[in-house]
């Protein structure tokens, strides 16, 4: 990765990346340090988020990885010390992290339905509690969350995973009007179709040329949290290039 022919655009920043182990998130990693900050990546899977804080490595990055799972608020708040200590401050948080079960309405388990707030909606606002004192102090902060195309939009068999995240993307219109006097800018980005493990188990990919990549939706993210200007761009709606228009 090193510097050479690099924009260094987050140079001296410091990003909390969540469901950084593999997919998105892992993407989000490599981009956002491509671009100069020092990463630490949080999931429930130590192994891959080793591997994702390699790959970092391998390319002339910083990053660390903090396994938790971000469903538990205690895991979180000592989560969000250990990055405080090991980079610094946290001043841009991805809330990546997210799990989806398909199921129609009237089969669909509360268990599942359980499961998807917790993770794609509770964790992203217990991870945004966990970083935005600092935030609010410093008067200075980026909170990137990644919904889905579902926030904006019903599908069939997908009513729980549906309603998280538009959930997801209420949680960002609230908080983006609480922090707009503190300096803090919250985008939301609402991808279609994304080539990643999660998307393999629920839907057959007959070509991945035509479904779009990680790396795609990380150099938006990249984009988004070097916004710093008088211009601000709320939430984006990504799809597929051969996927119909949205009206």
């Amino acid at each position: 990765m090193g510097t050479k022919g690099l924009s260094m655009r987050l140079r001296d920043r410091v990003a909390l990346v969540t469901g950084g182990s593999r997919g998105i998130g892992r993407a989000v990693a490599l981009a956002l340090a491509r671009e100069g900050a020092a990463v630490a990546v949080t999931g429930r899977d130590a192994a891959m988020l080793e591997e994702t804080v390699g790959l970092v490595g391998d390319a002339g990055g910083r990053a660390v990885a903090v396994p938790a799972d971000i469903r538990h608020p205690e895991q979180i708040r000592q989560m969000a010390a250990t990055v405080a200590q090991a980079l610094g401050t946290v001043d841009t948080l991805v809330n990546n992290a997210g799990v989806a079960r398909f199921e129609p309405v009237a089969s669909a388990k509360p268990h599942d339905w359980r499961l998807m707030f917790e993770v794609n909606l509770l964790g992203a606002m217990l991870c945004t509690q966990a970083v935005l004192p600092a935030m609010l102090e410093r008067r200075r902060g980026w909170v990137i969350n990644i919904s889905s195309s579902a926030g904006v939009k019903g599908y069939v068999e997908q009513s729980g995973y549906c309603a998280s995240k538009h959930g997801l993307l209420g949680f960002a219109k609230a908080l983006a009007l609480e922090t707009q006097p503190h300096g803090i800018r919250v985008h939301t980005i609402c991808p279609g179709a994304v080539d990643t493990d999660m998307a393999r188990t629920h839907r057959d990919i007959d070509d991945p040329a035509d479904w779009m990549q990680p790396e795609e939706i990380a150099d938006t993210v990249a984009f988004l949290a070097a916004m710093h200007g008088v211009a601000m761009i709320d939430h984006i709606v990504m799809r597929r290039y051969k996927a119909t228009p949205w009206p």
